[in-house]
């Protein structure tokens, strides 16, 4: 289940960087890019919580689990940027992308480890 959530979360890295893209340029982010982002992005979280609550998989996944959930924190305050049709600050997405490539690189080495 580790790699599923790992597939998911890369498949919603890639909407990921079509929003950084509109941000980084100060231009206002795609709702259907965004939303989406937020879907697999929840889905990656909750396939990699089951995984960790079901299965006794040592402490890289629950470290990735933890890393992931200041991830989607970060990405909370950013759809509610979104929402109020505001562009969102730089330093915030780029903390929002940097915890969410940290996250990704650990679930990586806990599935290779596997």
């Amino acid at each position: 289940m580790l790699l599923y959530a790992l597939l998911v979360f890369l498949v919603g890295a890639c909407g990921g960087l079509v929003l950084a893209s509109f941000v980084l340029r100060g231009r206002f982010a795609p709702w259907a890019v965004s939303l989406l982002h937020a879907m697999l992005g929840a889905t990656g979280l909750v396939l990699l919580a089951v995984a960790v609550l079901i299965d006794n998989l040592g402490a890289l996944p629950l470290v990735a689990l933890g890393l992931f959930l200041i991830t989607a924190m970060l990405g909370f305050f950013l759809a509610s940027l979104h929402f109020d049709q505001k562009v969102a600050m730089k330093k915030c997405v780029l903390a929002h992308a940097s915890f969410a490539v940290t996250s990704v690189v650990v679930l990586l080495i806990a599935v290779l480890w596997q």
